[in-house]
């Protein structure tokens, strides 16, 4: 078995919900989170355009804290059996795949047993 976690937009969480839907993957944990990407800013670009005395003008300097900003995620939280990792990884990357900056990160990690609270249950029955 493996744990899927997915970090996409706020706005893709209904069209992902139902994309694995389509593929017979209907249940998941979402979880709102803050984060932002790795892109940094290349401030040295700014240096010379202003004079010290003036600074940034308040559009820019406004601009550049936006981009070190938490920004509101989804966090997807999927466990499926070994055999489903390719085609629900797939799918999420269909789904949210718009070629900006922004659009998520999907981990794949090994995991050992689920078990059901409310029966007992344990591997694959209980996913």
């Amino acid at each position: 078995m493996k744990e899927i976690t997915a970090i996409i937009r706020m706005d893709m969480v209904n069209k992902t919900k139902e994309a694995l839907l389509k593929i017979a993957v209907p249940s998941m944990t979402a979880i709102r989170v803050m984060g932002r990407g790795k892109k940094k800013i290349a401030y040295e670009l700014f240096q010379n355009a202003f004079s010290e005395d003036e600074g940034l003008p308040p559009i820019i300097a406004e601009q550049l804290s936006e981009m070190h900003r938490l920004m509101p995620k989804r966090m997807i939280i999927l466990v499926v059996e070994d055999k489903d990792v390719q085609n629900t990884v797939k799918t999420i990357i269909e789904v949210n795949q718009n070629g900006n900056p922004g659009n998520g990160k999907i981990f794949v990690a090994t995991i050992n047993d689920v078990v059901t609270v409310r029966t007992g249950k344990t591997g694959i029955e209980a996913i």
